[in-house]
């Protein structure tokens, strides 16, 4: 036996690692760290494709393929090229019939010639008449003969793809068996109405007419959709002629099916079509603007094909609320872009559904948002990216993955409880399996597992104050602050997870933000920096921790101008009013009674907030950060850092 080896071209090549859906996840995470929420970050990974997955085109790929491939349509022809070609040889026959008749001196061939030039301009109207006429010359018969096959292949082709090539050498027979299965689709359609239609039923027509319809439609859906659309993309031809030019086309399609023994037949299928799919745009002109004429056939293909791919298009821009991957339709994808392009449409499925299967994405109510799990990742990533800012040398703190969580250790252990955060003693944990095992496997149980005991660590209750006001988006600093929110969640839980950290969101009115929230968080399109009712919830937090250190950081980039009524409700005014100042200076006194030092990181450089957080620093003993947003994750931490240090 010989063999021969090469590409593999049938599909996704089956050996390729599977994609790693985390890379997916981390790609997702740049967008939502920069400020988009999850939904807009799927978008932009399925619109961007993945690199290192077989290098799968993304949709804006797809897209610009479709958009290619309708440009090469459009620019393909002319629309009239059945008028054209049907006018030319009407001519030719007329002009051989006259070259016949010129030697002939008899009074018939002067009357024969007063009937041609009698014939009217139009040229459905001219052959009608001329279908009648007793040709003199066997040449003009002859191409008399071959215009009307043309148009009757033209037309029975512009309804049924693939008819021109069935009847390129037609005789009765041929005719006879169109005739047969119109008939016998307008039956089956008309037994499908009435609810009687069955698959055998439509098996046994396609054993019979199968070879006139190439699509190989595989049931009765299929063929009336293949139908429906060619139909539709006729009528869609004719409303791109103009007036005349649709007049003339128009009135020869018909007189072609009435010779053809067609025109009810037709008139039925046209009927059942347009009730069954009357959703496809019947009547809407396009423009080719190309400079070769069309034929009939040819070009309902081409309006077929350019509204499969505008709808294709519509679908792979998913810019339609509740778009997902699974509204493109597939079969569009082969006709338009081939095997290739489905076999990057299924990688992108994948993608999303493995997002959802594996945990890191879910659906709520229509809207899609990512999991604890992601969410974790993501702040992971955040902090990340803030140490590596910091410089080590000057600030010691390092991306530790082997930090301990609680402490110093004190070289003994104890058994472990639930709940415990200190590190496994493994060979402690070992030891106890032998003991217990007496020999042999070793097989743990719950009780043989032992922590590390660690030195008691101060705990603190955090309270992360940002500023969720318009401004913040328009100022383009709202990216920064999230991500410092999540930085700053997950140094807290990895590294401090004895503390209690609250992020309170503040804008007309403050809410605690919880750490499933912060990566889909958005700003609020609303008037007004409450930073009185947050600093009110702020210490009801400190408040059920009265044990714990407190340690208040707030983000803002505007004074406060909104406060609380003794009724809940929000009062905005700006400039703000006297009455808001003191309200907000009040809690901050009361925070500097509870020791909390409140820290403040302006991002904007007015005057009155310079002012504002300069009496703050005064009355609490705090300090005034001036950060730029591309910084700030670094001033928050760091500063944090340098807190628990202190305490």
């Amino acid at each position: 036996m010989s063999y021969r080896y090469g590409e593999y071209r049938d599909g996704p090549d089956p050996l390729a690692p599977p994609y790693d859906v985390r890379s997916a996840l981390d790609q997702m995470g740049d967008a939502v760290l920069s400020g988009s929420n999850p939904g807009h970050a799927l978008r932009d990974l399925l619109k961007q494709g993945l690199p290192g997955a077989q290098d799968r085109r993304g949709l804006d790929d797809l897209l610009r393929e479709v958009r290619r491939r309708r440009r090469e349509l459009r620019e393909r022809g002319r629309l009239d090229g059945t008028l054209e070609r049907a006018r030319a040889l009407l001519d030719k026959a007329i002009g051989q019939e006259r070259s016949e008749l010129f030697p002939d001196p008899s009074d018939d061939a002067r009357l024969r010639e007063s009937e041609l030039d009698g014939l009217p301009d139009d040229t459905a109207s001219a052959i009608q008449e001329l279908s009648t006429y007793q040709w003199r010359s066997a040449a003009a018969r002859q191409t008399f003969e071959e215009l009307r096959d043309l148009l009757r292949r033209e037309v029975l082709d512009s309804q049924f793809r693939g008819m021109r090539e069935a009847l390129a050498n037609p005789d009765p027979a041929a005719m006879e068996r169109v005739r047969e299965m119109m008939s016998e689709l307008n039956d089956m359609l008309d037994r499908d109405a009435r609810g009687e239609h069955t698959q055998d039923d439509f098996e046994n027509f396609m054993s019979k007419y199968g070879d006139m319809f190439p699509e190989a439609p595989r049931n009765l859906e299929e063929l009336v959709d293949t139908l429906a659309r060619r139909a539709a993309a006729t009528q869609r031809l004719l409303a791109s002629l103009t007036p005349r030019q649709r007049e003339e086309l128009n009135a020869l399609i018909n007189q072609t099916l009435e010779q053809a023994g067609m025109g009810e037949q037709m008139r039925r299928l046209g009927e059942s079509l347009y009730s069954r799919r009357p959703d496809l745009a019947w009547n809407t002109p396009e423009r080719l603007t190309g400079d070769d004429p069309m034929g009939m056939g040819d070009a309902v293909t081409a309006l077929d094909e350019l509204a499969d791919l505008t709808q294709l298009e519509a679908a792979l821009r998913q810019d339609y609320p509740g778009a997902r991957l699974d509204d493109i339709d597939e079969g569009a994808i082969r006709r338009a872009l081939g095997r290739a392009a489905v076999d990057d449409l299924e990688a992108l499925r994948q993608i999303e559904r493995e997002l959802e299967q594996q945990g890191y994405l879910r659906r709520q109510r229509g809207k899609l948002e990512l999991t604890p799990k992601a969410v974790r990742r993501l702040g992971e990533t955040a902090l990340r990216r803030v140490f590596a800012s910091l410089e080590s040398g000057r600030r010691g703190d390092h991306d530790q993955v082997d930090a301990g969580a609680a402490g110093e250790l004190t070289g003994s252990s104890r058994p472990w409880r639930f709940g415990d955060e200190q590190p496994i003693d493994v060979v402690r944990t070992v030891v106890n399996g032998v003991r217990r095992g007496g020999g042999g496997a070793v097989t743990l149980s719950v009780d043989d597992f032992e922590v590390a005991e660690t030195e008691r660590r101060t705990a603190a209750a955090v309270c992360l104050l940002v500023d969720l006001s318009y401004s913040m988006a328009l100022r383009g600093t709202w990216a920064a602050a999230k991500q410092t929110a999540m930085a700053l969640q997950a140094l807290v839980s990895s590294k401090f997870p004895q503390d209690s950290v609250q992020i309170i969101g503040f804008s007309n009115y403050a809410r605690v933000l919880q750490p499933d929230e912060l990566a889909g968080l958005e700003w609020d399109m609303v008037q007004g920096t409450n930073l009185h009712h947050a600093l009110l919830i702020a210490g009801r937090h400190l408040d059920r921790h009265p044990d714990f250190e407190p340690v208040v950081l707030v983000v803002t980039d505007g004074e406060p101008t909104a406060h609380l009524r003794r009724n809940g409700s929000a009062a905005f005014e700006w400039p703000p009013t006297q009455e808001t100042l003191e309200l907000t200076l009040a809690e901050v006194d009361k925070m500097t009674r509870r020791r909390a030092t409140l820290n403040v990181f302006m991002l904007a450089e007015d005057e009155r907030l310079k002012e504002f957080v300069n009496e703050v620093a005064r009355r609490n003993g705090g300090r005034v950060f001036s950060s730029s947003a591309d910084r700030l994750g670094e001033y928050v931490v760091s500063d944090f850092l340098r807190t628990r240090r202190a305490r």
